[in-house]
């Protein structure tokens, strides 16, 4: 039955979506927008076979319908993803008279098992540059940027990151030396030390901030650490809070929340220090470091060289960090076997 709301404007289903992505093309990252493309194809064909050609008829029950179907072909980490990017969809809908309002609220986004979460969450590359290119514009070289570039582009534990003394950075060759002491222990201990090759953005990231952004104080072995806070070294739960912190979504989508929280409300905002992981969108350091795993992998970075760079061997590398698709390893493979 069609919905006889008199205040609705008939819609297509794609026809919103590219108004959509017109709309948010000016707050969002090229590869971001190009996700959110993706992700909501999947929603407009599934109306064309259904028969929805106007939204104007979209209902809770139907879009339960939705993610049922799209749960026959997704893993749950996944579908969640699917389904937070329908619900922010679905209330620029209702911003526009297309659906009924509080339409979004009936979006049900699949809850993560502790196991879910554990395997398959992680920062993904275009969530990854969104926080990078803000700080990079709004903050360069801040200790918020130059630890979450290292966080990134090295994959390391955040314990590494914390162990960093400013003598471990040598600028002129381009690398960091994860070493083992007293008072900041690497996980594997001698076994982890090791150096870590850095890209030219990357040194200038670290020189701008060693350079005029690092706080000048020593820890309590009188080291030189190089990531401080007024305190001193950086320490675990600030290096967590920054996780978590710039992950949330709202801090790059014009204060737009995907999962249709009150932005002034948000436990998660109020004050950010307080409640860093409320949000769901948020991610731990371990997340970080997944996400850049993967996003080596997927560069075709050889399994060897991640493991000896990511200090992981390649059977718990496979095992607990990479979350390539099977179809992103076959289309791999293709490459190295076409012309044989």
């Amino acid at each position: 039955m069609a919905n006889t709301d008199a205040t609705l404007e008939p819609i297509a289903p794609d026809t919103a979506v590219e108004l959509y992505l017109t709309d948010r093309q000016a707050e969002l990252a090229a590869e971001t927008l190009s996700s959110y493309e993706y992700k909501l194809s999947h929603f407009t064909e599934w109306c064309e076979r259904e028969d929805v050609g106007n939204l104007n008829d979209l209902t809770g029950r139907k879009l339960l319908q939705f993610k049922q179907d799209r749960a026959t072909h997704l893993a749950p980490v996944s579908l969640k993803g699917q389904m937070d990017t329908l619900r922010s969809f679905i209330r620029f809908c209702e911003s526009i008279d297309a659906v009924v309002t509080d339409l979004h609220n009936k979006v049900l986004s699949p809850s993560l098992s502790q196991g879910d979460r554990e395997r398959d969450v992680l920062v993904a590359k275009e969530q990854a540059e969104d926080v990078l290119t803000h700080l990079g514009r709004f903050q360069h070289a801040s200790m918020h940027h130059a630890l979450l570039t290292v966080l990134w582009r090295c994959g390391a534990r955040s314990g590494t990151v914390r162990a960093f003394d400013v003598q471990d950075y040598d600028p002129e060759n381009a690398w960091l030396r994860a070493v083992h002491r007293e008072g900041t222990p690497l996980k594997n201990k001698e076994k982890g030390e090791r150096l870590i090759a850095l890209s030219p953005d990357t040194c200038q990231v670290l020189n701008d901030y060693v350079d005029h952004t690092r706080k000048q104080v020593a820890d309590d072995h009188g080291r030189q650490p190089l990531f401080t806070t007024q305190f001193g070294r950086v320490s675990k739960s600030t290096i967590r809070e920054t996780c978590y912190k710039w992950t949330h979504p709202c801090q790059f989508n014009g204060g737009e929340c995907p999962h249709g929280r009150d932005m002034d409300s948000c436990q998660a905002l109020t004050p950010p220090e307080k409640a860093p992981s409320v949000c769901p969108s948020s991610r731990s350091p371990h997340a970080w470091r997944r996400g850049a795993i993967t996003h080596h992998l997927t560069e075709d970075v050889p399994v060897e060289v991640v493991s000896d760079r990511m200090n992981v061997s390649p059977d718990v590398l496979e095992a607990h960090y990479d979350r390539r698709s099977e179809e992103v390893k076959v289309e791999q493979r293709r490459g190295y076997l076409d012309g044989l």
